[in-house]
């Protein structure tokens, strides 16, 4: 079914692939309900949607398309959804949870047409080594925020001293994860996050979080299951038509971070680990269907989103977590099977999942970020006309910490360099297309902030 020997691969490296994607994401478990929760919606509800749109995404994506990858509530755009929609915009959750859904039809719209796809074929090569080399600096920066190496104060980043258990567990997981890679060990991600997460106990660090109980969750769920086909729901929000302008650009915002999302975790772990080869590349442009593994995984993904609404929970994405899995071999959708069954469970352990510290998985994020940046040697840094965008698409990604801003700042100085060379021509239409829609987006942005 999932043709282990075609892609290279066998059942054992494929369950600890998924078991490994699964660690390093389940953070979500506890902090998408924590997040979602300011916005006035149930703990225990959120708790248990954020597992079903998990468990549910991730399946899709795995028998379906039959790719390594894990589906679950975004981060940043659940802070989007509170801060930006229900507090900013002055939404209701019932409101925001609306479009929310009406983003994923729009996203399953724009997959059906082509749309995505075309974005991705039209994408140079040059921008997509930049691309997988940025999720490269991004998901190690990541790794770096979450173990608290380099925090923030008053906006200002600095890197931290050593005199805290947490980053003495870090250094360990870190130190051990790189020995064990360098030595070939089977599962050294895993045996690390494992092993770093034992450790952290008489340290102090790990530590059961709060949690609800898995009856007290589903006596919950109806708070927000369905909530968007009530009256507070899709009938709420389409009911005052001055709001209709606004609803349009807040689901504009919406789509178009999580498609570039999305396409940019794609190309930044598929190309690198040979999930998507040049025969695939290939198919992508005479498929008339839903043949590719490329077009099955963005269909995918465009139908978790629409699922996660429904039940209750913020924008549903492909996770970038995902490439510590694939950097442990996992190549087939029995990975993600893997992850989404370990979702389920995690429904009735949350409070043990939950004690799982970040520093004990950041460091299969900086591990497998440090993998990913080989794909830089393929960019001619010395050409200041490929460097330009290409910084953009790789360094600035980390920086703005958005896999899609990265993309749209490099799409517009992508087309600010082929106008000045005089190669228009040379550009694809939907670079132009997209750079412009990305422009309107920041303008729209300033815009909305400006009135908030």
């Amino acid at each position: 079914m999932f043709k282990l020997k075609e892609n290279g691969t066998k059942v054992s490296t494929e369950i600890i692939a998924g078991i490994t994607t699964f660690f390093t994401m389940a953070y979500i478990i506890a902090v998408n309900p924590t997040i979602l929760a300011k916005a006035g919606m149930e703990w225990g509800a959120v708790f248990l949607a954020t597992i079903i749109a998990a468990a549910i995404g991730t399946l899709v994506m795995g028998l379906y398309a039959n790719v390594p990858y894990a589906q679950a509530p975004g981060m940043g755009l659940n802070a989007f959804f509170v801060y930006t929609v229900c507090f900013g915009l002055g939404f209701t959750w019932q409101q925001a949870l609306s479009m929310v859904f009406i983003c994923g039809i729009v996203n399953i719209i724009i997959t059906v047409t082509k749309i995505r796809k075309s974005i991705i074929k039209a994408i140079p090569k040059s921008l997509q080594h930049a691309i997988s080399g940025g999720i490269g600096v991004f998901i190690a920066y990541i790794g770096l925020v979450d173990s608290k190496v380099i925090y923030f104060i008053d906006g200002v980043s600095d890197m931290a001293v050593l005199n805290q258990p947490g980053l003495w567990l870090f250094l360990i997981g870190l130190v051990l994860m790189i020995i064990l890679l360098l030595l070939k060990v089977k599962g050294a991600i895993l045996i690390s996050i494992v092993a770093t997460t034992l450790i952290g106990i008489p340290m102090g660090v790990t530590a059961t979080g709060d949690s609800v109980s898995f009856t007290e969750a589903v006596k919950a769920l109806p708070t927000t299951f369905g909530v968007i086909f009530t009256e507070d729901g899709l009938a709420s929000l389409l009911a005052d038509g001055a709001k209709i302008p606004l609803v349009l650009v807040t689901v504009f915002a919406f789509s178009l971070t999580d498609t570039f999302d999305t396409i940019g975790t794609f190309i930044g772990t598929g190309r690198r680990s040979g999930i998507y080869t040049e025969a695939d590349e290939k198919a992508l442009e005479t498929s008339t269907g839903f043949k590719t593994k490329m077009e099955k995984a963005l269909f995918a993904d465009s139908v978790a989103t629409s699922i996660g609404a429904i039940v209750g929970t913020s924008n549903t994405t492909t996770y970038i977590e995902s490439a510590a899995g694939i950097s442990e071999g996992g190549r087939t959708g029995l990975t993600s099977v893997v992850t989404a069954v370990l979702f389920i469970i995690s429904a009735f352990f949350a409070t043990y999942i939950s004690a799982i510290p970040l520093v004990a998985t950041a460091p299969a994020l900086v591990v497998v970020g440090i993998m990913m940046m080989s794909s830089f040697i393929d960019i001619k840094w010395a050409a200041l006309e490929e460097a330009v965008p290409a910084f953009f698409a790789s360094v600035f990604m980390a920086f703005s910490y958005s896999i899609s801003d990265g993309i749209a700042v490099a799409f517009i100085f992508y087309c600010i360099v082929k106008l000045c060379k005089r190669q228009i021509k040379e550009t694809h239409p939907i670079l132009w297309i997209a750079a412009i829609l990305f422009v309107l987006n920041f303008v729209l942005q300033a815009v909305t902030t400006k009135s908030i």
